[in-house]
């Protein structure tokens, strides 16, 4: 059997590098893994993959896409988790979530293969939904309320527009166990552990709502689509929610590691996101109907409460 091709672009990040250790560990695996990094690699991560590939490349130029393609060719699986994400930077430089959150330099260095054959994963966001409502499904209209949002609609358009196999899935807040090489960006749920667990008192939002998702949930997603696409190679064009299938609020994730671990719930304090000026419009209510991707690929998504708990014994025991 052929060995197949998997690019994971941003292979550094949080998703990226679960993915890796995830497509590592397959028994007998059928691929070969490669990823993209965009300022430097972390040695733990070059130690831990020594058999992947990692090449250096900024999406905004396209720079050092070709050296992909000459030393290790056409990938029949491309994952997206690039992204400028951070919805504050977004906002203070516009063209920049466009360039980098836009894949159009991946797409065009797609094209210039001769057969358009490549299934393309990529990560939008929760935040293309307005917010005005609870468990958005995938047909409601997206009306994002900032501009991170507004470049994740965007890339969404120009892929359904230019590139004929492409899964979507549009992620809630991931979370879950710290990566191989730590990122640089706190993690939600072992922030809140971190400043609980040294008796603090903090804010938490109780009138804003998403569906968290643990980690290992969306890279069994993403591993059962690469699966479906290389053995049956039909035409794939999917727009799925990947979340949580708890509802729930900055607050209420805060009173769950607080009950796993014992603190006191008094340590939170309840506020109104409105309350806070982050800089950034944020939608009050993305919580979203995940039964097209339960449906379509038969998973069972980790309970909210379950998923802090495996995290946190991930970290020590609870």
């Amino acid at each position: 059997m052929t060995r197949k091709r998997i690019l994971v672009v941003g292979g550094t990040g949080y998703l990226g590098q679960h993915l890796l250790q995830a497509f590592s560990e397959v028994p007998d695996s059928p691929y070969d893994v490669a990823f993209t990094y965009r300022f430097s690699l972390p040695r733990a991560l070059r130690d831990a993959f020594p058999r992947s590939l990692a090449f250096l490349v900024d999406l905004q130029s396209g720079a050092g896409l070709d050296a992909v393609s000459q030393a290790f060719g056409q990938p029949d699986v491309v994952v997206n988790c690039a992204a400028l994400s951070v919805p504050r930077a977004c906002e203070a430089d516009p063209a920049a979530a466009m360039s980098i959150n836009v894949p159009s330099t991946l797409l065009e260095w797609l094209s210039t293969f001769k057969e358009a054959n490549t299934l393309l994963i990529h990560l939008s966001t929760d935040q293309v939904y307005e917010g005005v409502k609870s468990f958005y499904k995938e047909e409601d209209e997206t009306i994002p309320v900032n501009v991170y949002g507004n470049s994740k609609v965007a890339a969404e358009q120009f892929i359904s527009m230019n590139w004929s196999n492409f899964a979507i899935l549009r992620s809630s807040i991931i979370f879950g166990p710290q990566t191989i090489s730590p990122v640089p960006k706190s993690l939600p749920i072992q922030w809140i552990d971190s400043v609980l667990s040294r008796g603090d008192k903090a804010e938490f939002f109780h009138d804003e709502f998403r569906c968290p998702v643990y980690v290992k949930d969306v890279v069994t997603i993403i591993q059962a689509l690469t699966s479906r696409w290389i053995s049956d190679g039909e035409r794939m064009q999917l727009l799925l929610n990947v979340g949580g299938p708890d509802r729930v609020s900055r607050a209420q994730m805060a009173e769950t590691v607080a009950h796993i671990r014992g603190y006191s719930t008094s340590l939170i304090t309840l506020v109104s996101a409105s309350s806070v000026d982050r800089g950034v419009r944020s939608p009050a209510d993305i919580s979203m109907d995940i039964t097209r991707v339960v449906q379509t690929l038969r998973i069972s998504p980790t309970p909210f409460k379950e998923g802090v708990r495996l995290t946190l014994e991930a970290e020590g025991s609870a």
